[in-house]
């Protein structure tokens, strides 16, 4: 999965400091407004609320902003309805791509999310033609400098973790979603540093694509889809050399 563990570190940087800017803060209330409204504001019996109350704790978001999000979510406070949206579609080079949206208005959305494919590459596919690509699943990933994988692997299966992963700088283990917490949980506890921590959607199988026109188009329509502020995540099935991605995040 070489290229994703890479993204993976690169999108936790970029949100460090997107978060400055309030950018990440819209959406980690979005989320954490969508899980108190589905599951109820108490974090100990929702997972998907304690999942969004971990982002917002480590972009540093002010307590009040998470209370009055959970708040909105149950009700005890008005606020806009917002809807969930996937689309699912295809980058260049044939790349497998779905969106997670959250939306007061599906027709402007839906509307925007397309000309924005079109512009970069990409389009629109039918529903269900790219969804069984991906599982939902626990994603951390650990430098490979910070810890052994001996010590890594005992720590994260006795946690509960699938399966954990070399890649060419880094370590990503893999849970099933309901562990995710508790791996994470593990990895702190014993002084395990990670670069990026997420429930996300793995690709069942990946799609190579070479430095050039089509991985810089590639990215950059991800990054444009991603930066929108109805987008809460995207998922993708490109295999780009780590090397290229750093080269290309470095030129922006």
């Amino acid at each position: 999965m070489s290229g994703h563990s890479k993204w993976a570190t690169i999108k936790h940087k970029k949100g460090a400091a997107d978060a400055r800017k309030g950018a990440v803060y819209t959406k980690i209330i979005k989320e954490i407004t969508m899980a108190a409204r589905n599951g109820g504001g108490n974090p100990d019996t929702n997972s998907a609320l304690r999942t969004s109350m971990a982002k917002a704790k480590e972009a540093n978001m002010p307590s009040d902003n998470v209370k009055n999000a959970i708040k909105r979510g149950t009700g005890e406070l008005p606020g806009i309805v917002y809807e969930t949206i996937n689309y699912e579609a295809y980058g260049p080079a044939g790349v497998a791509i779905m969106v997670e949206a959250l939306t007061d208005n599906k027709n402007r959305t839906t509307a925007e999310l397309r000309n924005l494919l079109s512009k970069k590459g990409g389009n629109m596919a039918g529903a269900g033609s790219v969804a069984w690509m991906f599982n939902k699943k626990g994603y951390i990933v650990v430098d490979k400098n910070t810890v052994k994988e001996d010590v890594l692997m005992d720590v994260a299966l006795e946690a509960g973790a699938e399966d954990i992963k070399a890649g060419e700088s880094s370590f990503e283990v893999i849970s099933s979603a309901q562990n995710f917490e508790k791996v994470k949980s593990a990895l702190v506890e014993k002084g395990i540093q990670y670069q990026s921590a997420e429930v996300t959607m793995l690709p069942t199988s990946t799609v190579k694509v070479a430095a050039g026109p089509d991985a810089k188009q590639l990215l950059s329509l991800i990054e444009t889809l991603e930066d929108h502020d109805d987008v809460q995540d995207v998922y993708a099935n490109f295999d780009i050399p780590d090397e290229v991605i750093e080269q290309l995040a470095a030129s922006e």
